[in-house]
């Protein structure tokens, strides 16, 4: 049940006309408590959408009774005018909910084109209509509707003891490091607080999220909110807790590659042997970038010198000498020249599995990435809503 998994939550997803298709575009999920802790994660991008600006002033205060989400325009780049729209969309909340909530408890957050205003005359009608359809199983509801070039919607839940942690999340394109362009609901009903959930989302968005690289581009939208209720009246170790979170993240995350445009497969790039994690993050994150590799495992051709290639443009510690690369299991370049048979390597399946042992140190990490396909090309040069 998405975000409404946990207690304490209702949700809903509608369609408020926002975009043209009519297809649903608006989703509300609100915290009916006892506790109304919060913690969230926003792009690193420079260029930040107006939602992304109001949130992060609510989540300051590390209380959140609402969010309200959009698809079919990210009020992004639109100026003042823009700013006030999310201000007047969580007012309109606030006042739509009744009772104690205010609009500074309001989270907002968008999806959609960039630099066009959104239809308020739609969008805050569409509000209480949302709030009128608000439901303990509205969670998949509210997940269709912040999809924009997405095939399916993506919701993933893990639980525990007499606790559960819950989520949503869209996102298809523009996918790189800086959290991917995606909106993240997740919900819990532990009774924690904000402190705590911060170092929980940080840590697990940080393995999860900022590991998947679609297509080397940074949203301006992205938002990850982790909403606890407290509704169960559990207090979970803080370790467990925080594994649950990252186990939620990461299907979340393995969905948006698996569902990225145009992809036909999904790359998983382990890089071992590396003098440091952030050696290991930034080698990984480079072939993930690589587009001739990426267009070489799209014609299912193990061309591990694009690899090395793309290895070469860091700043990590190796030596060129000493490079190994496996792809799906096979040893196809062993001392930074010739290993196995690279016929031996079978690429039918729609996983692909790269190591690059930077044969340095000990450390690791693992992203996340897609091929470059031609219907990625159409998808972006057809995309207009």
């Amino acid at each position: 049940m998405s975000v409404t998994a946990a207690q304490g939550f209702t949700a809903a997803g509608i369609a408020a006309g926002i975009k043209a298709n009519g297809n649903p575009d608006l989703a509300l999920v609100v915290n009916n408590g006892p506790r109304l802790a919060a913690a969230g994660v926003f792009t690193s991008n420079r260029v930040k959408a107006a939602p992304v600006h109001w949130s992060e002033q609510v989540l300051r205060g590390g209380t959140v009774s609402a969010v309200v989400l959009n698809s079919g325009g990210a009020n992004a780049c639109t100026g003042p005018k823009g700013f006030q729209d999310t201000h007047a969309t969580a007012e309109k909340v606030a006042e739509t909910l009744g009772g104690d909530v205010n609009a500074g408890e309001v989270a907002v957050a968008s999806t959609g084109l960039i630099g066009v205003l959104l239809p308020m005359d739609k969008l805050l009608p569409g509000v209480e209509t949302a709030a009128a359809a608000l439901s303990a199983d509205g969670g998949e509801a509210a997940a269709i509707a912040i999809k924009t070039t997405d095939t399916v919607h993506k919701t993933a839940t893990a639980s525990q003891g007499g606790w559960t942690v819950g989520g949503m999340a869209k996102g298809a394109g523009m996918l790189a490091p800086g959290l991917a362009t995606m909106l993240v609901v997740l919900t819990t009903d532990a009774d924690l607080d904000s402190a705590t959930l911060d170092r929980a989302l940080r840590a697990a968005t940080r393995t999860t999220f900022d590991r998947v690289d679609s297509d080397g581009c940074m949203s301006t939208n992205d938002t990850v909110l982790l909403l606890a209720s407290g509704a169960s009246g559990e207090v979970p170790a803080y370790e467990e807790f925080a594994e649950a979170v990252r186990t939620v993240c990461d299907d979340l995350a393995r969905q948006l590659i698996g569902d990225a445009e145009g992809a036909s497969k999904d790359i998983r790039i382990e890089v071992i042997g590396a003098a440091s994690e952030d050696d290991a993050v930034e080698v990984g994150r480079s072939i993930a970038r690589n587009n001739l590799l990426k267009c070489a495992i799209h014609g299912e051709d193990p061309n591990w010198g694009r690899v090395l290639s793309a290895i070469g443009t860091t700043k990590a510690a190796f030596d060129p000498d000493r490079l190994n690369v496996a792809i799906n299991d096979v040893w196809v370049c062993k001392n930074g020249s010739v290993g196995e048979d690279r016929d031996l390597v079978s690429m039918k399946d729609r996983e692909v599995r790269i190591t690059a042992d930077l044969s340095t140190g000990s450390e690791s990490a693992v992203i996340w990435a897609n091929d470059l396909t031609a219907d990625y090309v159409h998808e972006n040069s057809a995309y207009s809503s």
